[in-house]
């Protein structure tokens, strides 16, 4: 089955019609490295967000493109929130959703080169319970009604599948599945609960495939926290502020936004596009014990282009090395390609063209949509349910971050950011 992004691509590719795109499609979508931005095609770029503001589809958003180490393109749009009319600044802070599980995959990455975890170990070896864990295969009778049989594990769960997405562990909120149901009829995000806990109630339920068997998004990257947590003996946000954080200088990212000072920075999405659809209500105000690895972090445009900035440089940033170029290559390397086994189906979220690493959607190849959407192989990139968008194109020297808060818009304007960006770019 072609997977959801082809079938936008396909149906919407008529409506590209960018120059730069256009003359790509009849023979290639990438630009030659050493391309520049022409500052006259990046005003289309403002001139979107501004009617996105003012005919009130969002209440504002940021955008960086930084190439070479600096910004070629740096505004920002609309308000934080509708009720204050607060402006947005680098400083305003934005719930980022699942592009936490970059920076938890980030960190994970740093636990492997530092010998504490190994891709192929099995997650029992840290969590016992899932040393039980079956999988939910569905059988229809002769009626049409369907049961969910319980088999056992072809091969134990890994890292690599928590890091790749592959684990079978799934989300309970969207999707019909009768694992997903039982995800969903389990109320696994009920009372205060840590990570420990989480993992427990994740450990009982079934697997919606076998391990390796299919990219399957869910809250894999949740589990691999609890793991991290248990290899480092702290808490997750400890672990992070220790490794990645603090020495980046990621002053404003974490996982609550609690204090009065802090509050008045917080971006609000829309009254009416206030609905995350992630089967939870966002409690970001209030500071629990869950630190949802996953999608509970929040951050800022003057924290995020850093870390935005130390992945273009393989993993480096101002003289400090995070990750050595072997293990940034190993995250940045498509890890669910022909040759891995993992099958491809609706809800494959990296899209038309792209591959998966650890942590990261990579680009590998062209991809089945005419024109194919604009970028470079290798690229990395992942989003949100808030609508944060990260793209990383090493080949350019480049990145762009936009942040904002609507998920109702997000994939719309993510689609037409990137096409914009790349119009603007020249040899």
């Amino acid at each position: 089955m072609i997977s959801r992004f082809v079938r936008f691509s396909l149906a919407c590719g008529a409506l590209v019609s960018f120059g730069t795109m256009s003359a790509r499609a009849e023979g290639t979508y990438e630009i030659p490295a050493g391309a520049h931005f022409n500052q006259d095609k990046l005003a289309k770029v403002s001139e979107f967000f501004k009617n996105e503001v003012a005919t009130g589809k969002i209440a504002g958003a940021t955008v960086l493109i930084q190439q070479h180490g600096k910004p070629v393109y740096h505004e920002a749009f609309g308000v934080q929130d509708v009720v204050s009319k607060a402006p947005i600044t680098d400083k305003t802070i934005f719930r980022l959703s699942s592009l936490t599980k970059v920076i938890t995959s980030v960190v994970a990455m740093q636990l492997i080169q530092d010998g504490k975890i190994k891709l192929d170990d099995p997650v029992s070896k840290y969590i016992p319970s899932f040393a039980n864990v079956k999988v939910g295969e569905e059988k229809k009778a002769e009626d049409g009604t369907k049961t969910l049989d319980l088999v056992p594990l072809v091969r134990p769960i890994t890292i690599l599948d928590l890091m790749r997405h592959t684990s079978g562990i799934t989300y309970g909120f969207y999707g019909d599945s009768l694992v997903r149901k039982a995800y969903r009829d389990a109320n696994i995000y009920a009372g205060e609960f840590d990570l420990a806990e989480f993992a427990e109630r994740i450990a009982k339920l079934p697997l919606h495939n076998q391990p390796g068997a299919l990219w399957q998004y869910g809250h894999s990257t949740d589990i691999l926290a609890r793991i991290m947590e248990i290899v480092s003996g702290k808490t997750l946000f400890e672990l992070e502020k220790e490794k990645l954080l603090d020495p980046l200088g990621m002053t404003d990212t974490g996982f609550f936004v609690t204090e009065p000072e802090r509050l008045k920075r917080l971006a609000q999405p829309l009254p009416n596009d206030s609905n995350f659809r992630v089967g939870r209500e966002y409690r970001t105000e209030v500071r629990q014990k869950w630190e949802s690895a996953s999608g509970g972090m929040v951050s800022t445009m003057a924290d995020f282009s850093r870390f935005a900035q130390m992945l273009v440089d393989g993993g480096t940033f101002e003289g400090k090395t995070y990750l050595s170029p072997k293990t940034f290559e190993l995250m940045a390397s498509d890890h669910a390609g022909k040759d891995s086994g993992v099958e491809r189906d609706y809800f494959y979220f990296p899209g038309d063209g792209f591959g998966m690493g650890l942590g990261f959607a990579v680009r590998t190849d062209p991809g089945n949509a005419k024109p194919p959407p604009p970028g470079d192989l290798g690229e990395l990139k992942w989003d949100g349910a808030s609508g944060c968008y990260l793209v990383v194109d090493r080949k350019q020297d480049m990145f762009f971050v936009l942040l904002e808060q609507t998920p109702t818009e997000r994939q719309r304007i993510q689609r037409t950011l990137k096409l914009l960006v790349y119009e603007a770019m020249e040899n």
